[in-house]
């Protein structure tokens, strides 16, 4: 494993590679850092190409070992051309990453991977986090795959469909009277007193690094190739941040020639932070969230600051657009994604508008929630025509075209 310690975003203090979750001088994200000779040494395409079909192929890449038993492995989901929703949008080329097609459906099952592999590590028996939906599947999950407990804190109000998702595994799930960031000030608060592996607590610098596997499968699946413009959802911008990252590993690595694609963000305009942050120049404020996009909704977004530097741009995306976009892109492709790609879907559409994407472009379109997750949003589009069980009164219905 090449990982060799953890250093603060801030003040580049250095730390072990053991579960810390900030910086004890300045509080502030702490990275691992990687022995980039080793990697060069180690790393190539042939390595990788010979490795499982899942994030474990890039474990050189990785901050933890890849298990013995890679149980419910996520990871290597299709990428798929999407040329009649290109053609609708006026774009060259356009790809979607289906991170549906992970073990729980969205790409939260990449992180919390790696998250629980880190907590094996060092002996953890209780799988825990804050989410707003997709990682408490995910967390539940990946708990009864390994043999867990698994402890959630979600806000009371979340889509029914999430919850039950993720109570068929067994988890103990706390439902707050309050929004995530709650849940979250809650979960920092409990790591001081129990000793649950909270993925995205302590456990959140070696949880971010999974997001990187989504930029390396993309770049592998390209032919070993980079996209020109890649664009992606924020909430608390972690995996959009990790992105850039990704891209930027395998370029220095030589693994591949080229530039770090355009990085667009997406954030639902009822819980837009970095994207005002962005459009302003200024500093990401708190936000109290009021937006459809549930899987969105963090108003205190932990690496938005860094999100906003690393964006080429990033839109927020009109409430009242959000399920025109879903059912856009399932009427154009056959996908069905959740808010979250909604939102992003109208990031996209917002860019072109705007020129900064247009005809010559390669352009990368990340799916990271299925639609069944959210299937109330869409309910209305359930018109059937009720006919009985007589072929000829179905003729009717056509109107005399056959």
């Amino acid at each position: 494993m090449p990982a060799t310690a953890l250093r603060c975003r801030v003040c580049e203090t250095h730390y072990s590679l053991d579960p810390i979750g900030v910086c004890a001088k300045c509080f502030g994200p702490l990275d691992p850092v990687y022995d980039r000779d080793e990697q060069r040494r180690v790393v190539s395409r042939e390595r990788i190409e010979a490795g499982p079909t899942s994030i474990w192929r890039y474990a050189d890449l990785l901050p933890v070992a890849a298990p013995a038993d890679a149980r419910l492995a996520p990871g290597w989901t299709p990428l798929v051309q999407a040329p009649r929703l290109a053609e609708e949008l006026g774009i060259g080329e356009l790809w979607l990453k289906l991170d549906t097609a992970n073990p729980t459906h969205s790409f939260k099952d990449r992180v919390v991977a790696v998250a629980c592999a880190k907590a094996q590590e060092h002996g953890a028996t209780t799988l825990a986090c804050s989410s707003t939906g997709n990682l408490a599947n995910a967390v539940a999950a990946r708990a009864a795959a390994e043999g867990m407990e698994a402890a959630i804190l979600v806000p009371a109000d979340l889509e029914p469909e999430k919850l039950i998702a993720s109570a068929v595994y067994g988890p103990r799930i706390y439902a707050i009277q309050g929004s995530y960031d709650d849940c979250s000030r809650l979960t920092v608060e409990l790591s001081f007193e129990v000793d649950w592996a909270f993925v995205n607590v302590q456990l959140r610098s070696y949880y971010a690094e999974g997001s990187k596997t989504l930029a390396y499968e993309i770049v592998e699946q390209l032919g070993w190739d980079l996209p020109d413009v890649v664009v992606a959802p924020i909430a608390s911008g972690s995996m959009f941040t990790k992105q850039q990252q990704g891209y930027s590993d395998f370029i220095e690595l030589g693994l591949v020639d080229g530039e770090v694609p355009r990085l667009i963000g997406a954030q639902a305009e009822g819980c837009s932070p970095v994207a005002t942050a962005w459009a302003d120049g200024g500093k990401v404020k708190p936000v109290k969230p009021n937006t459809i996009a549930r899987s969105l909704a963090i108003g205190s977004p932990a690496d938005g600051a860094l999100a906003a530097a690393t964006a080429t741009a990033i839109y927020a995306t009109p409430e009242d657009q959000i399920v025109e976009n879903i059912s856009l892109l399932a009427e154009t492709t056959g996908v069905f994604g959740e808010t979250a790609p909604g939102v992003t879907l109208g990031a996209l559409r917002a860019a072109v508008q705007n020129g900064e994407i247009g005809e010559d472009d390669r352009v990368v379109l990340l799916v990271t929630g299925d639609g069944l997750k959210t299937p109330g949003l869409v309910a209305d589009r359930l018109d059937p025509i009720v006919v009985e069980p007589d072929s000829e009164l179905i003729l009717e219905t056509l109107g005399g075209v056959r």
